[in-house]
């Protein structure tokens, strides 16, 4: 790819992280070199079976091992915060040190909305990205100045879903 593009999937509905996935498998069918990291989530914790897959296909993955305070009670927000930043500017070195032509943060966007991150942090970023980097932020909340700066924005937006009527998370569906 001459220039890289940047996504963005935000909203309240199920489905963003889902959309990544899929994108990243389609960006490696073609033999592109794909870093997939985790903001947010500690996968190591949960098992996520998407990162076995896209190990498997031949994705680098990130990840952070830091799951949001909202799920971890044994770190502040303080604590995440700091955690949050170093994460961050280890994953913009690691994609200096490597030729990626697609990153996908997932999860990311909660940073800037929980305000482990500043707006201009992202915003910084787009701008000093390798060109032909092909970038993809998830997670809720994301800024008008975010959105503006990408160049394809997906709002996923909750119209139905099983859980409001009581419906645990399914394996193989929602996890």
């Amino acid at each position: 790819m001459k220039k890289g593009l940047i996504h963005v999937y935000t909203g309240e509905g199920k489905g963003k992280t889902t959309a990544s996935v899929g994108l990243a498998v389609r960006a490696l069918a073609h033999g592109f070199k794909v870093c997939y990291a985790f903001f947010n989530k500690k996968p190591s914790k949960y098992g996520i079976t998407e990162i076995n897959l896209l190990d498997k296909l031949g994705a680098i993955i990130f990840d952070t091992d830091a799951q949001h305070p909202s799920f971890d009670k044994t770190v502040t927000k303080a604590m995440h915060t700091e955690i949050t930043k170093l994460n961050f500017e280890k994953l913009k070195l690691f994609v200096e040190e490597n030729d990626f032509d697609l990153l996908i943060i997932d999860e990311l966007l909660i940073s800037v909305r929980d305000g482990f991150l500043e707006e201009d942090e992202i915003l910084n970023f787009f701008k000093s990205k390798p060109k032909k980097l092909e970038l993809v932020l998830t997670g809720r909340g994301a800024t008008d100045k975010i959105m503006d700066k990408a160049d394809y924005v997906s709002n996923i937006q909750m119209i139905k879903h099983p859980y409001q009527k009581g419906l645990k998370s399914r394996k193989g569906i929602e996890f």
